[in-house]
């Protein structure tokens, strides 16, 4: 055999297994991530405890379409017409709390002093952690003698009209169910064990007022988020239940917050039965038929395709650097790769000068970032690119590289503007706990207790994320929005919330 015959056999050789380890490189990451999700996940059965869910989601809808339902027809229904609600006693044992309510003045226009002729006693059932108290609210009766007109102090409004709830017991329901992540049947039991015990079904009817009561802050909220230039996008599944059906089917929540770079700080999660781009779309009040302009600033998302028809209306797209990471980082886990490793310097780099301009203001972290930051991305755009040459088509490495060559241009969208983060991360972060949480909530009963589920976190996530008490906020809130005029609403968002001073 000739040495140009031999050279030749060499080449297709060294050809064939560089394929072959391409093949396996390939085989062996596809096989490690399919482990990691063997033993990461858990199925869940439809079980006893699936139906009692079922059961509470089904009575606070029932109940929150009532609330709706009351609502239209006020207008048109006198107080006469409407049925006094019947209860039991609240249980003589519970340590009580008198609050008087008198008028201001006790004089009669005529001028002669008012004289108390009775009172009228309403009790709420109040709940401080472990601890049911009972408040009376008592209203005393004045007459003039002269005039024989009777003054009382009016009904202080609530969120729940003539029910036994305070404030405080609704917020501890709410914040229990959708932050501590307590199904109301583990609710019960607790309540139980505090000395009352309050039916599931209640429990569900209150959440479900209480929703419909808070969504036009939740809509202010959401409004709130509109005005700014620059916002997070992610989505998250969540399991929902199939009418009659006994089985679930993915539906999703979709949040949007605003960058940790804004002083004003809110998350809105939207649940929706669905991935389609049309959510997004919505959310952002963006149509392509409309004449109205919708939002059209900088979302920040991975790459997902339901967000690419928002890019093709106006919205500038922000690409997730996490996520170009994260290829790479399952290389290296999964198998050691070399080229895995580097990138993760190259990426290591980028984050360490993220860290240092953090509490910089954009000005300032803008030049930064040109003068420090796009060397290093300028370097490893470069090194990807001669990488690339290097490496079959259909491998692992080549699907990471392609990944971040792809999306070049909306990954380093960062380095021209100090608004900007260099990832999706904050508002993962935001849904991290809802992920948490889907262990105890197994699924939504329906879109209807999806929607309200949504718009109470976005209230409590977003009272987190300003530094309140979630429960100190929601209790304010639920004391003051009956109350409320609708022109003032925004006073209660969790960024311009103040606390109540303590007298």
């Amino acid at each position: 055999m000739d040495p140009q015959e031999l050279r030749e056999r060499l080449r297709k050789a060294d050809g064939q297994l560089a394929f072959q380890k391409s093949i396996i490189d390939k085989l062996t990451h596809e096989n490690a991530i399919l482990k990691r999700l063997k033993f990461a996940a858990k199925s869940e059965a439809y079980n006893a405890e699936q139906r009692s869910l079922l059961e509470e989601t089904l009575d606070t809808d029932l109940a929150a379409v009532a609330a709706e339902i009351e609502a239209l027809q006020a207008a048109r229904t006198s107080s006469a017409e409407k049925q006094q609600p019947k209860r039991e006693k609240l249980p003589a044992n519970l340590p009580r709390r008198e609050i008087h309510h008198e008028p201001e003045n006790t004089l009669c226009g005529c001028g002669e002093p008012l004289q108390r002729i009775g009172e009228d006693v309403a009790e709420r059932l109040d709940y401080q952690p472990g601890v049911f108290t009972v408040e009376r609210h008592i209203r005393g009766k004045w007459v003039c003698r002269c005039c024989e007109k009777i003054t009382q102090a009016p009904v202080p409004a609530h969120v729940i009209d003539k029910g036994v709830p305070t404030a405080g017991l609704l917020a501890q329901v709410l914040v229990a169910k959708y932050l501590d992540h307590l199904p109301l049947y583990r609710q019960e039991a607790i309540f139980e064990r505090a000395g009352h015990v309050i039916a599931r079904s209640t429990l569900a009817r209150w959440v479900g007022e209480c929703g419909t009561q808070l969504q036009p802050l939740v809509d202010a909220l959401a409004a709130e988020l509109l005005r700014h230039g620059v916002l997070h996008a992610d989505e998250t599944p969540v399991a929902m239940l199939k009418p009659g059906a006994g089985k679930t089917h993915r539906a999703y929540l979709w949040s949007f917050c605003t960058t940790q770079f804004n002083p004003i700080q809110g998350v809105v999660f939207d649940f929706a039965d669905s991935r389609g781009g049309q959510h997004v779309r919505d959310f952002l009040k963006l149509s392509a038929t409309s004449a109205k302009p919708g939002w059209c600033g900088k979302l920040v998302t991975d790459d997902f395709s339901g967000y690419k028809a928002c890019f093709e209306l106006g919205v500038t797209e922000v690409g997730c650097m996490a996520h170009a990471r994260r290829k790479f980082h399952e290389l290296w886990v999964n198998h050691g790769s070399p080229v895995g490793e580097q990138a993760l310097k190259f990426f290591g780099t980028l984050y360490d000068l993220e860290r240092e301009v953090a509490q910089a203001d954009s000005a300032s972290r803008l030049e930064l970032r040109r003068r420090r930051s796009m060397p290093v991305a300028d370097a490893l755009h470069q090194w990807m690119r001669q990488q690339r040459q290097k490496i079959p088509d259909g491998s692992a490495t080549a699907k990471a590289i392609d990944y971040s060559l792809r999306r070049w241009d909306a990954l380093t969208r960062f380095l021209e503007d100090g608004n900007l983060p260099i990832d999706n991360n904050w508002i993962e972060n935001r849904i991290r706990p809802i992920a948490l949480g889907r262990q105890n909530w197994l699924f939504a009963g329906s879109l209807r207790a999806g929607k309200r589920a949504a718009a109470v976190m976005s209230l409590i996530h977003s009272a987190n994320l300003n530094g309140h008490d979630p429960y100190a906020y929601i209790r304010d809130v639920l004391e003051r929005l009956p109350s409320l005029p609708a022109s003032r609403i925004a006073d209660l968002l969790p960024h311009l919330w103040q606390p109540p001073v303590l007298r």
